[in-house]
């Protein structure tokens, strides 16, 4: 069985620009396994997962055997038939700012960065084989996956998820990379009560090397929609290290690069609708021409798109055009003046900490139904010789070529 696969554009530029655009950040996308860059993936049917516990400094642990319950330090067995997870322990903290993060003692606290402690666990999923297009099988794809969750309380007492249910975000990485060069962004978004989720996609993660290859987007979406499907289930099951954590209702994807163009074919196009999202943020992304389906068929849920105007891989033609194309009320084009393509979303500056900001606005406005969320949103995105934030069509936004 092989993989239906369509021809790629822009995987080897977009590949050269990830390592000389953020050199230290592609170094730190090397941990983004357990591990390190030395980690495989578990071969099927051993049960063994390594995992990794950081908290001054990393170490580095195996383990191979045991059932975990929620908070215990050691791994639950994969399921058998590839449809459950097998989960680590909590690998991650982050203290909370001001002292909050006790729970989720308000509700009032979600949406506010800095009030959780936050948590992290590996979890793999194997997707099912499945019939392709023409007669062809879409081999199973082994599906790895962080989860960041807000905690029950500091991690020296506690690796306990906080009481849910919480709103969740799945984040799909560019090209060639894993969660790491994103983590600052990933984790304000856990800090305020999000649980977010990062998929490694198989064929073109940060691990695959040289055999990576865009022809796969094609089948990402469709990962998406089957991580969120195996979330949910873990979350509706009676125990688990999961269960109780996510609401169902308030389901939000976003990505960067061939992330961004993976999850704006979630929102908008006819090949990979999942209605279970209620909003959708791409990040530096674009319509990728082998998608199967049309975009902008139908009206979209909440677009949010982010831009550079001096990005060279993801060219602004490729945001603007989707912005325009949408129909949607509830569309957003957040304009960082001079940023580059990874810049606003990797590391610590000026441009990743304007679209920190605006991304949690817009997903507690249209994720949480924050009304007030969307002041703070335009607020947050218009700064001065920095950044300008447009919505419903308009802005001075000049149409440009997207051929990558």
């Amino acid at each position: 069985m092989s993989a239906v696969t369509a021809p790629g554009r822009r995987g080897k530029q977009r590949g050269r620009h990830g390592r000389q655009d953020g050199r230290s950040a592609r170094q730190g996308d090397r941990s983004a396994r357990p591990g390190g860059s030395r980690a495989r993936r578990p071969a099927a049917g051993r049960g063994c997962i390594s995992w990794l516990v950081i908290a001054a400094l990393p170490v580095f642990v195996a383990a191979c055997s045991g059932a975990a319950h929620p908070g215990s330090s050691a791994p639950a067995k994969p399921t058998s038939g590839g449809t459950g997870a097998g989960s680590a322990a909590s690998d991650t903290a982050a203290r909370p700012a001001g002292g909050a993060g006790n729970g989720r003692t308000a509700t009032a606290a979600v949406g506010r960065a800095g009030s959780f402690w936050v948590g992290q666990r590996w979890t793999t999923f194997t997707e099912p084989a499945r019939p392709g297009p023409g007669g062809t099988v879409i081999a199973a794809r082994r599906l790895l996956t962080k989860v960041r969750y807000p905690l029950a309380g500091p991690p020296s007492k506690t690796k306990a998820p906080a009481k849910g249910p919480f709103p969740v975000i799945v984040f799909a990485p560019g090209f060639m990379q894993c969660g790491g060069p994103y983590s600052r962004l990933l984790q304000s978004w856990a800090s305020a009560g999000y649980v977010v989720v990062v998929v490694n996609f198989p064929r073109s993660d940060c691990q695959v090397g040289t055999a990576a290859t865009e022809a796969d987007m094609v089948n990402q979406p469709r990962d998406m929609s089957y991580v969120i499907t195996r979330m949910l289930a873990l979350s509706a099951a009676r125990h688990g290290p999961f269960a109780g954590l996510l609401n169902p209702r308030e389901v939000a994807v976003t990505g960067q690069s061939d992330g961004g163009d993976t999850v704006a074919a979630i929102a908008a196009n006819s090949c990979c609708s999942d209605r279970r999202v209620t909003a959708v943020a791409v990040l530096s992304g674009a319509e990728w021409p082998a998608m199967p389906g049309r975009y902008f068929t139908r009206r979209p849920v909440p677009m949010l798109f982010t831009q550079g105007s001096a990005d060279t891989v993801n060219w602004p033609g490729c945001s603007v055009a989707m912005y325009r194309a949408d129909r949607a009320r509830a569309r957003y084009y957040l304009d960082l003046f001079g940023a580059s393509h990874t810049g606003p979303y990797w590391g610590t500056n000026r441009f990743e900490a304007i679209v920190r900001r605006v991304t949690l606005a817009f997903f507690d406005r249209y994720v949480l139904g924050q009304v007030a969320a969307g002041q703070a949103m335009q607020r947050e995105g218009r700064v001065r010789q920095l950044a300008a934030l447009f919505s419903r069509g308009g802005g001075n936004l000049q149409a440009g070529p997207c051929d990558n």
